[in-house]
C-alpha cells in the first residue's frame, strides 16, 4: 500500500461494527430506523427517560482512540480491538474484538470521552453518566469473548431518576489531578464536577449557568434561553483563561464563568506566576487612573482586591524551588478558600455587530461551543497584541457556525453586594459560516415538499472537533456529513493586521478597519455526505476520530450511525507561528558608498533581519532573474495542504428494499447535473492549474541554463585574475620580507625617539629600579651565602619538613596499631563488663565535671585567672589534628 495503510480497506468488513441486536435482531425495527427522514424525525427530537431509543439524536459521540486501540459504542456495549491485529488480519474471518464487560452500564450510550491519561473511558447516554476503567495493553490475546472491566456510574440521585435532566455533554478537565476530573454539564444549565478517586456519588463542586426561578414571579423567557446545549474550556498564557467554562444556550446565548479550578488539580506553576503578573499590571494601570481621576470606580477596586487575594492563595500552595523563572511543572492545588463568594455568571455575551441569519434558513438551536487559542508555542516570544487573542466558534442546527474573536478576555468575578456597573462582556462577530445544509436540502427536494425537508434540520446536530495536531483545523460533523474548517488563513491575517495596527498606531481604527477587510476568510470544505437525494435521508455521524500516536498514521475516522467507516489520510503541515516575516528592506541606492559596499557585510542577529545585497550605485543591475521575486505558489485546484479530496466521499444510506434497480427522478437528474457541472469546472481547473506549471517549468529550465552560463562567465574571469600560483608565492614572499625590514625600521626609529625626548631616567623611575633591586636583593640574598634570603630560608624549611615527614608517618602507624589493638581488647571484654567500665566511666567523668566546675567557681571568687580544663584542650587538639 506504498507506505501507507488504507485504514478503510483494513476497517472493511470488520465484526466490531456489526449493528446493535436491537436493530439488527427478529425485534429490531432494521437499519432504517437510524436515518434521518421526514418518518423517523420524531425519534430524533424527542427524548424519552423511560425508553432511550437507539436513534442518533442530541450530541453523538461513539468512537474513540487510545494508542493503537479503537473503542466503539453499539448500543449499551463498549467493543474494542486493536488497529495493529486489524492491520495484520486482511481477512475477515481472523478479524475480531472484545465485549468491555460492565453490568454497571444498562443504558444506551451517546457519548464517550477519554480521560487525558487514557486509562478511564465516560460513557453517557442521555440521562445517565458512567466511568469504565479500561483493560491494560494485551486485552486481545484472551481467549474470552468479553473482558471484565471495573465500571462506576456517576451521580445516580442526579442522572439516573426519572425527573433527571438530560445529559447536554460530559468531557475531562485537561487540569484535573490525575485526569480523574469529569464534568457533566446537563440541559438544566448544572455543571457538575466529580472526582473518580474521591466519590463517584455526589459532585465536588456546582456550578449553575441558569438561576432558579423565582416562585410566584412572571418570567418571559424563552425555553431555549434556559435550556444549555454545550460548555468548553477557556484557553490562556497569561489570563484567566483557562479558570473560565463558557456555555452556549440553545437559543445562542454565551455566558462564562471565572474563576473555576477543580476540587484536585495539578496546574503549572509557570501559569501561577504569568496570572500573577497580570493580577499585578491591572492593579497597577488601576492605581495609576486613580491619580488622574479622583473619583475612582469603588467597584473595580475591590474585584481587584479579590482577585490578588485568589492569586496570592494559590502562589501559597507553590512548592519551593519553583519560583520564577524556573522551568514549569504541575503542582497539586486546590480552590483557594480565602474568598468566601461564589463565582458570577457573567454573560449574556453581547455579539457585535449581531451574527446574520441563513439566507432561506428559519435559524435553529445552537448546539456546540469550542474555544481555540491564537498562536502556538512557537510565537510565545512574538508580538503581545497577538497572544491574547481567542476564538470563540458556535454551531447552528441549520449549519451556520458563528465565529467570534474574543478581543476583550474575561477576568474573575464574584458575586458581592457591590456589584460594578461595567455592562455585559463582548465577542466580536467576524463572520457566519455556512456548511451549506439549507441549500442542500432546498435543492434536493421537490417544490410541493420543499418546506417538509426543511423540517429534518430539526433532527441535525453539528458538533465540534479539534485536530489534536493542528490547533487551526476544526471538524465538524452532524447528521448530514462532515465539514472541515481551516483557520489557518484567517489566524495569518489576523496576526498581519493586528502587527500593522500595532506599527501605524496613528493611523487610527481606520487603518485596521480596512487591513481587516482584506483579510482571508475561514476555509471550508466538506469531506463526507450522508445524504440521500433518492431516498430523502441521511444516515447521521455519531463519531469522529483523529489519532495522535506515533505508531499510527496520521487520518480521520468517520462513524455513521448505520456503523460504516469512512477513513480519510491527512497530511501533517510545518509547525510555523502566525506571527508574519518581517520584510526585507532594500538598501537606497543614493546611500551605497564604496566604503559601504567593500566593507564586509555584518553577522544578522535573531532581532534584525538579514538585509539583500545592495544594488550598484550606478547602471543596470548586472544580473536580472527571469522568474519573479516572490515564490511560486502551487494552483488552488492541486494545492491540497490537508491532504482531504477535493470532492466530498458519498456514504449513503442503504436501499431499505434491498434489491431493485434505481430509479431516475427529477431530483437525481438535477443532482447529477450539480455533480457533473461541478466536475466540469473542477477539470477545467486542473487544466489551467498544468498549463500554469508546465509554463512555470520551462521558465525555471531557461532561468537554470542562464544561470550556468552567468557562473560559467565567473569561473572564466577569476581563472584569468587568478594568474600562476608560483608568481602568488613568489610575491607573497616579497611582502613578508619588506615587512620585516620596515618592523626592523621602526623599532629602531622608536628607540631613537624615546632616547631624544628623554635622555636620563626620571626621579621616578630611578626610585622604581631601586625598589626592583632591593627585593631582588631581599629574596635571592647579597651573596652566595646568604642565610637571610628569602630563597636560603624556603630551602632550609624544605629540608625540615623532609627531615620530620618519615618520624611523623611512624608515629602514625603506632598510634593506629594503638587504637587497634585498643578496639580489639575492648571487643574482647563481656557485656557485663562493657557495661560496668561504662558505667564506672560515666561516674568518673561526671565527678571530674563537678570538680572542675567547682575549681572554676573558687577561681572566680578569688580572681584568680586559670588555663582551658583539660576536657576542652583534648578537644582543642583533636580538631586542629584533623
Amino acid at each position: 500500500m506504498s507506505g501507507e495503510e488504507d485504514w478503510e480497506e483494513l476497517l472493511k468488513g470488520h465484526p466490531i461494527f456489526s449493528l446493535p441486536k436491537s436493530v439488527s435482531g427478529p425485534a429490531g425495527k432494521g437499519e432504517e430506523s437510524l436515518n434521518l427522514s421526514l418518518s423517523s424525525l420524531p425519534d430524533f427530537v424527542s427524548l424519552d427517560p423511560v425508553d432511550d431509543k437507539p436513534t442518533p439524536s442530541g450530541r453523538r459521540q461513539s468512537i474513540a482512540i487510545k494508542d493503537a486501540d479503537l473503542i466503539v459504542a453499539v448500543g449499551s456495549e463498549v467493543r474494542i480491538t486493536s488497529l495493529g491485529d486489524s492491520k495484520g488480519a486482511r481477512g475477515s474471518s481472523q478479524k475480531a474484538y472484545k465485549i468491555l464487560h460492565t453490568p454497571n452500564v444498562q443504558f444506551e450510550i451517546h457519548q464517550i470521552s477519554l480521560n487525558p491519561n487514557g486509562k478511564l473511558l465516560a460513557v453517557a447516554g442521555a440521562f445517565q453518566v458512567a466511568v469504565i476503567v479500561l483493560p491494560r495493553t494485551g486485552f486481545n490475546k484472551l481467549v474470552t469473548a468479553t473482558v471484565d472491566c471495573k465500571s462506576i456510574q456517576l451521580g445516580q440521585y442526579y442522572h439516573a431518576a426519572d425527573t433527571s435532566a438530560p445529559v447536554a455533554k460530559v468531557d475531562w478537565h485537561p487540569w484535573g489531578q490525575g485526569g480523574s476530573t469529569l464534568l457533566v454539564m446537563t440541559m438544566d444549565g448544572k455543571l457538575r464536577e466529580y472526582d473518580i478517586s474521591v466519590d463517584a456519588d455526589e459532585p465536588q463542586q456546582t456550578l449553575s449557568f441558569v438561576p432558579e426561578k423565582k416562585k410566584r414571579s412572571f418570567d418571559a423567557e424563552d425555553a431555549a434561553e434556559r435550556e444549555v446545549a454545550s460548555f468548553t474550556f477557556g484557553k490562556g498564557k497569561a489570563d484567566w483563561g483557562p479558570l473560565t467554562v463558557y456555555a452556549v444556550m440553545r437559543s445562542g446565548d454565551i455566558y462564562a464563568i471565572s474563576p473555576y479550578m477543580p476540587k484536585n488539580a495539578s496546574v503549572p506553576s509557570t501559569y501561577v506566576h504569568s496570572l500573577e503578573c497580570y493580577v499585578a499590571a491591572k492593579q497597577e494601570f488601576l492605581s495609576a487612573s486613580i491619580r488622574e481621576d479622583p473619583n475612582p470606580s469603588d467597584g473595580l477596586t475591590s474585584l481587584y482586591d479579590y482577585q490578588r487575594k485568589y492569586v496570592n492563595a494559590l502562589l501559597k500552595q507553590l512548592p519551593p524551588g519553583t519560583a520564577w523563572p524556573a522551568t514549569t511543572r504541575l503542582v497539586p492545588m486546590h480552590p483557594p478558600t480565602t474568598v468566601k463568594n461564589t463565582p458570577s455568571r457573567q454573560g449574556p455575551f453581547l455579539l457585535q455587530p449581531s451574527p446574520r441569519n441563513l439566507a432561506g434558513g428559519e435559524g435553529g438551536d445552537a448546539t456546540d461551543i469550542v474555544y481555540l487559542s491564537f498562536g502556538d508555542d512557537a510565537a510565545e516570544e512574538s508580538e503581545g497584541e497577538t497572544e491574547r487573542l481567542g476564538l470563540v466558534l458556535v454551531s447552528f442546527q441549520d449549519g451556520k457556525v458563528d465565529l467570534y474573536l474574543d478581543v476583550e478576555k474575561v477576568e474573575a468575578r464574584w458575586d458581592t453586594k457591590q456589584q460594578t456597573s461595567n455592562g455585559l462582556p463582548m465577542l466580536a462577530t467576524y463572520e457566519s459560516i455556512d456548511l451549506g445544509t439549507v441549500h442542500a436540502l432546498k435543492n434536493a427536494s421537490t417544490s410541493q415538499r420543499s418546506q417538509s425537508l426543511l423540517e429534518l434540520v430539526q433532527g441535525n446536530h453539528p458538533v465540534f472537533l479539534s485536530d489534536p495536531i493542528h490547533d487551526d483545523t476544526i471538524y465538524v460533523y452532524h447528521a448530514f456529513g462532515v465539514h472541515v474548517l481551516q483557520l489557518e488563513p484567517l489566524l495569518k491575517g489576523l496576526a498581519v493586521a493586528l502587527r500593522d495596527a500595532n506599527d501605524d498606531a496613528d493611523g487610527g481604527s481606520s487603518s485596521l478597519e480596512a487591513t481587516l477587510e482584506k483579510v482571508a476568510q475561514t476555509d471550508v470544505q466538506p469531506i463526507l455526505l450522508t445524504f440521500s437525494v433518492e431516498q430523502q435521508s441521511s444516515t447521521p455521524v455519531v463519531g469522529v476520530a483523529v489519532p495522535n500516536d506515533v505508531y499510527l498514521t496520521y487520518s480521520i475516522f468517520i462513524l455513521t450511525s448505520s456503523m460504516r467507516m469512512s477513513v480519510f489520510p491527512l497530511n501533517l503541515r510545518p509547525e510555523s507561528p502566525y506571527v508574519p516575516e518581517p520584510e526585507t528592506p532594500l538598501l537606497e541606492a543614493s546611500s551605497t558608498s564604496p566604503e559601504a559596499l567593500l566593507s564586509p557585510p555584518a553577522e544578522p542577529t535573531p532581532s534584525s533581519p538579514r538585509k539583500a545585497l545592495p544594488t550598484p550605485p550606478e547602471g543596470p543591475p548586472a544580473y536580472v532573474s527571469l522568474l519573479e521575486e516572490e515564490p511560486f505558489k502551487l494552483p488552488q485546484a492541486i494545492a491540497r495542504s490537508s491532504g482531504l479530496p477535493g470532492n466530498p466521499r458519498l456514504s449513503l444510506p442503504n436501499n431499505p428494499s434491498g434489491k431493485g434497480e434505481f430509479m431516475i427522478t427529477p431530483d437525481t437528474l438535477r443532482y447529477f447535473g450539480t455533480i457533473v457541472e461541478n466536475f466540469s469546472s473542477q477539470i477545467h481547473d486542473v487544466q489551467l492549474a498544468h498549463r500554469s506549471m508546465e509554463a512555470r517549468a520551462s521558465l525555471q529550465e531557461q532561468e537554470f541554463k542562464r544561470q550556468r552560463e552567468r557562473c560559467s562567465e565567473m569561473l572564466d574571469i577569476a581563472k584569468s585574475l587568478g594568474g600562476s600560483e608560483q608568481a602568488h608565492a613568489e610575491r607573497l614572499a616579497r611582502i613578508q620580507e619588506t615587512q620585516r625590514a620596515l618592523l626592523t625600521r621602526l623599532d629602531r626609529t622608536l628607540q631613537g625617539l624615546m632616547a631624544k625626548a628623554s635622555p636620563e631616567l626620571s626621579e621616578n623611575e630611578t626610585k622604581w629600579f631601586d625598589e626592583l633591586r632591593r627585593m631582588k636583593q631581599e629574596v635571592i640574598g647579597a651573596g652566595k651565602y646568604d642565610d637571610r634570603s628569602l630563597l636560603a630560608r624556603a630551602k632550609l624549611l624544605r629540608k625540615e619538613v623532609d627531615r620530620l615527614v618519615p618520624h611523623l608517618k611512624e608515629m602514625r602507624e603506632k598510634e593506629m596499631a594503638r587504637k587497634k589493638t585498643l578496639a580489639e581488647s575492648r571487643e574482647a571484654l563481656g557485656l557485663s563488663q562493657a557495661f560496668e567500665l561504662g558505667k564506672r566511666s560515666t561516674e568518673e567523668r561526671t565527678r571530674i565535671s563537678l570538680m572542675e566546675a567547682e575549681i572554676l567557681r573558687l577561681a572566680n571568687i578569688l580572681d584568680v585567672t586559670l588555663g582551658r580544663p583539660p576536657a576542652l584542650q583534648a578537644q582543642n587538639g583533636e580538631a586542629k589534628n584533623k
